[in-house]
């Protein structure tokens, strides 16, 4: 009951705070938060919206993405707290603000500093995704099971901004040819975990990991049987902002240690 009660809070903020908004915000409703980040009013809404139907649910500090920007402090219930939401209203609100179509709205639910339970929906698609820990991974209902990349980096295809290819990873400054496939990402997690999920990436690198951006998609690939891990190996956990940055996610755990040794110019 939980997960579908969660999945129609964010269907419905976002049919009446977000959706109405694309391609039509009007002069003033962009605000630029801190150089090249920006907010609308789309994500204030809607995140107002999804943290009062989510305490209906189950009454919890909810950590949302704006909520946070104005008083950073209410992150700390991620590790003050046994149990709080983690929101994040608009995923790829750069793109949403340019009338590109790749932003979702998502949640989280996290017990012991640990995501339980995880809710993405893509507007533009009409897409649902969904994880719960130890029992699977959903889109539309239907189970996911993500099957191995195969043994030839070649042949795999992965996404990481351009900035981390230039000075982050030696083994890309090296060969920038390593993979089969290597793009700049589609600007929006929401929209970049699933694709794993569905088979149609095989690895992702980040470096800043926000909570609220990383704890849906992370616990989705991970019940679809991929890996979602800092580069010392240790499993994802959402942190509050300003905790340890970099990240790499994969299809399988073969994937996920040759392109760690790849990345960081390892022997093989």
């Amino acid at each position: 009951m939980l997960m579908e009660k969660v999945a129609e809070i964010l269907a419905e903020a976002s049919a009446q705070a977000v959706e109405p908004r694309f391609r039509a915000l009007a002069a003033g409703e962009v605000i630029e938060k801190a150089p090249g980040d920006m907010v609308t009013i789309a994500d204030r809404e809607a995140e107002l919206i999804i943290t009062r139907r989510l305490r209906e649910v189950l009454p919890l500090p909810v950590v949302g993405e704006e909520a946070v920007a104005a008083d950073p402090k209410l992150a700390r219930a991620l590790h003050n707290e046994p149990a709080c939401w983690l929101v994040d209203p608009v995923d790829g609100t750069a793109n949403f603000v340019a009338g590109r179509p790749d932003f979702a709205v998502m949640a989280s639910l996290v017990r012991d500093g640990e995501a339980v339970a995880a809710w993405i929906w893509q507007p533009m698609t009409r897409t649902a995704y969904s994880a719960e820990l130890g029992a699977g991974a959903w889109r539309d209902g239907h189970r996911l099971t993500r099957p191995p990349a195969g043994p030839d980096p070649a042949r795999w295809r992965g996404a990481a901004k351009p900035y981390l290819r230039r000075g982050r990873f030696p083994g890309l400054s090296a060969d920038p040819s390593a993979f089969g496939q290597l793009t700049e990402g589609r600007r929006s997690v929401g929209i970049e975990y699933p694709l794993i999920a569905d088979s149609e990436l095989d690895f992702l690198v980040y470096w800043r990991t926000l909570p609220w951006d990383h704890a849906p998609g992370s616990l989705l690939v991970r019940e679809s049987g991929g890996v979602s891990a800092r580069l010392d190996g240790s499993p994802y956990r959402p942190d509050p902002p300003g905790g340890e940055d970099g990240l790499l996610v994969a299809c399988d755990p073969q994937t996920w240690e040759r392109t760690r040794a790849i990345l960081l110019g390892l022997p093989g």
